[in-house]
Order: C-alpha cells, then sequence, then structure tokens
C-alpha cells in the first residue's frame, strides 16, 4: 500500500508542470475573421500572434485580433518568464461578405480630383499616426457599448461597388440616425485625433483603448473632446451628421489592433431594440450604405 501511495505521489508532481503550464495561457473570445480575443499569462511574458508580438499588461493581459481575410488556422505563442514555450492553435471561423452597390454618386466621391491627393494623404497619416499608438493602459477593459443608436446601413467586409467600380471592403459599421443624434465613446480610452473636416471622413475623432485598439468616428456633425482628453465608457463625444464623402446622416465607428480592422458589431454585441426603432429609414434622411472610404481611404 506505502509503494502505491509514493508512486501515485510521484505521479502527481510529474503532471504539476504541465497542468501549471496550460494555466499560464487562457483566451476569451471566439477567434473569428473580424474578432478580437482577450490573453491571459503569466506577468512578464512575452506573446507572439501571426509574427508580431503583442503588448502585455503588468497583470498579463494581452489582445489578439483577426483581420477580415484571416487565415483558417492561426497560432498564439508565449514564452514565459522561466523561458518556457506555450503554443495555442486556433480554429477561425471564416465569413462570406455582402456586396452593396451604389450607383448614381458624384465622380468626385468615386475617383478624387487629383489636386486633393496631397490632402488625402496628408490625413490618412494623422489616422494612421493615431492607430499606430501603443498605449501601456488597457482602458479596453471597460468592455464595449453602441456608440449611437440608429439603423445599421452598412456592415463590416461589405464589398463595394460604386458607380460600377469595385472599392475596398467596407470596415466599419454605419449606424443611420438623425443629424445631431448622441455620439457616445464605446469603451475608455483617450483622445488620440480630432479632426474638424477630413475629405472623406469629414469631422472625425479617434479613442485610443489601450494595447493598440482604436475607435474611429466618422461623418460626425459637432465634437466635443480635445486631443489627450481621458474619456469613459457612455460620455458624449460628438453627434451624427453627414460631413465628408457621405451620403446620408449617419455614424461609421471603425475599429483596429493597429493595423489589423475588426469587426465592431463583434465587440458590443446586437444594437438594442430601441435603437432600431428610434431611427427608422425616412427619420435617418435615408442614409445608404455611405461612401465613407469607400473610394480607397486605405487607413481611414
Amino acid at each position: 500500500m506505502m509503494r502505491l501511495l509514493v508512486a501515485f505521489f510521484i505521479l502527481c508532481l510529474s503532471a504539476l508542470p504541465a497542468a501549471a503550464q496550460s494555466g499560464q495561457l487562457s483566451l476569451e473570445g471566439k477567434p473569428i475573421q473580424g474578432g478580437l480575443m482577450r490573453g491571459k499569462t503569466a506577468p512578464g511574458a512575452t506573446v507572439t500572434f501571426d509574427g508580431k508580438t503583442m503588448r502585455v499588461a503588468e497583470d498579463g493581459v494581452f489582445l489578439i485580433g483577426f483581420g477580415r481575410e484571416a487565415p483558417a488556422e492561426m497560432t498564439v505563442e508565449v514564452r514565459l518568464p522561466s523561458g518556457r514555450a506555450l503554443t495555442r492553435t486556433l480554429q477561425v471561423e471564416q465569413r462570406s461578405y455582402d456586396v452593396q452597390r451604389i450607383d448614381g454618386l458624384p465622380q468626385t466621391m468615386v475617383t478624387p480630383p487629383p489636386e486633393l491627393l496631397a490632402r488625402i494623404r496628408s490625413e490618412n497619416a494623422e489616422i494612421q499616426r493615431a492607430r499606430d499608438l501603443d498605449t501601456a493602459v488597457p482602458f479596453f477593459r471597460s468592455g464595449f457599448i453602441w456608440p449611437a443608436l440608429g439603423r445599421i446601413s452598412g456592415i463590416y467586409g461589405s464589398q463595394r461597388i460604386l458607380n460600377g467600380q469595385p472599392r475596398q471592403p467596407h470596415y466599419g459599421i454605419d449606424i443611420a440616425a438623425p443629424k445631431g443624434t448622441r455620439v457616445v465613446t464605446p469603451a475608455d480610452g483617450v483622445v488620440a485625433l480630432v479632426h474638424p473636416d477630413m475629405y472623406y471622413t469629414g469631422a472625425t475623432i479617434v479613442i485610443d483603448h489601450g494595447h493598440g485598439l482604436t475607435s474611429a468616428f466618422l461623418h460626425l456633425d459637432e465634437t466635443f473632446v480635445e486631443v489627450g482628453e481621458i474619456v469613459r465608457q457612455g460620455q458624449r463625444i460628438a453627434t451624427v451628421g453627414s460631413s465628408g464623402r457621405s451620403t446620408g446622416a449617419h455614424l461609421d465607428w471603425r475599429v483596429n489592433l493597429f493595423d489589423i480592422r475588426l469587426d465592431p458589431a463583434l465587440l458590443a454585441g446586437p444594437m438594442p431594440k430601441t435603437g432600431a426603432e428610434e431611427a427608422s429609414p425616412a427619420s435617418a434622411g435615408g442614409a445608404k450604405a455611405t461612401a465613407p472610404g469607400a473610394p480607397a481611404p486605405r487607413t481611414q
């Protein structure tokens, strides 16, 4: 009997490293194209995903994201402070995307005049600088809510054909609502950019949620925040407008993890029913899938 107990004790000890190893990496969320997952590992660990080193918070929290065309299989690699290596292979759900046709647009909304290209490049660079921020504070812990309530008039990943010309996919979600509708920050963060009138996106705000996660709010009317201001989830930051290249009053909300374009709807969950009721097609000014960014604003 004693020998059996000793053997059992030794077996349990030999299993501890594997158990400890599995407890050093956990992931929350769904691996799906356009999705975001939150991970947890040992403090001081190094996390690599898709060949890139991800920021790890002091308590071991990190983020990974899946773009519109993310492959069916991706791997998270973790190097613990002890030197032990952990890997987790994820099966990424693949999605199909809608094709939207918008005809009858002014040609300048499809192809910008040559004299405006310098302005467009400069504004794209401003957006890119905001999205390149790697703030250590994990503001995203607040979770996400919808920044405005209304009718969904444009969805993530949809391919747009403007006046018969295929353009890059739409990387945000359009919320049709009357001009002046309240826009709030969907999660805690710090204001990284406020611009009164960009060529494509009009009045634009970018909020940094930490660790490279940002939200952009396009085609606004009024803005009520300043660069560097810390904002809390639900705080009013702007109102819905139709500025820039837009066909009706709406909010175009976009979310990035650095250069990975995410689906905002996967972060916020279903739109509250009252939101869809508050902005019918008539009250929303007939906003259709707008032209925001469809004419190839690569960093918008």
